[in-house]
């Protein structure tokens, strides 16, 4: 009895080996395009991240290079013919363009390569705001205060990554057009803001004791930590 199940063993064995085989050739070569398929997309990843690695490389080799010049205008020359790909990268590009330009005098041109970054969709808010931002402070008053204003209660609304800044702006137009009481109630606002910089706070007391008035029980404690000295009647 025990002979013979070890022939039945025997037999299905050899039957399920068959069986096997016949599968292998049947389908095998299915096993053997998801292998060099697996193998393929791993060496195509691999490539495509060396690829990138270069051109961020070359990109920043570029801009580094491009502001090695000492003028102006040249590093603006120098990184004119520079190209980016891909959104973050370029708005670098047109921020680091827009301050050479700025700085040579070529007003224009800078708020050209700001606006480029403005209308961006493809950019996270942060950027876009920066070069809204930029635009504005770089005009100056060769722009309507009635623009500025708009341009920068724009920036300044609840929740804007720039909100305080455009805020100082804003105090600074008041200042201009001879409105200190909403200028100092700005920055009485700014000082009492917990997400108010040491650097944008020393500034706002600064600014409201210059105009002959005390900071709020904030702007006070504030002042303390800055140690910013108290305005003296001589």
């Amino acid at each position: 009895m025990s002979d013979t199940d070890s022939f039945i063993d025997e037999v299905n064995e050899e039957v399920r080996r068959d069986r096997l085989y016949g599968y292998l050739r049947r389908y095998g070569w299915i096993a053997v395009l998801a292998v060099v398929a697996i193998v393929g997309g791993a060496a195509w990843n691999e490539y495509s991240k060396a690829q990138e690695r270069a051109e961020a490389e070359a990109l920043g080799d570029a801009m580094l290079a491009a502001l090695e010049a000492d003028a102006s205008n040249a590093r603006a020359e120098a990184l004119a013919p520079i190209e980016a790909d891909g959104p973050g990268a370029r708005a670098v590009l047109n921020f680091m363009r827009a301050d050479a330009l700025a700085e040579a005098g070529e007003t224009d041109a800078a708020v050209e390569q700001l606006d480029a970054v403005a209308l961006d969709g493809d950019l996270a808010p942060i950027y876009r705001a920066l070069a809204q931002f930029k635009i504005v402070t770089l005009q100056g008053q060769s722009v309507p205060v009635a623009e500025r204003r708009q341009a920068l209660e724009a920036l300044a609304q609840p929740g804007a990554p720039l909100r305080l800044l455009a805020e100082e702006q804003l105090a600074l137009i008041d200042i201009q057009e001879g409105e200190t009481d909403k200028a100092v109630a700005r920055y009485q606002s700014i000082l009492s803001d917990a997400e108010t910089t040491p650097d944008l706070q020393q500034r706002a007391l600064q600014v409201i004791v210059a105009l002959g008035e005390e900071p709020g029980d904030e702007g006070a404690a504030a002042e303390a930590a800055l140690e910013i000295p108290e305005a003296t009647g001589d």
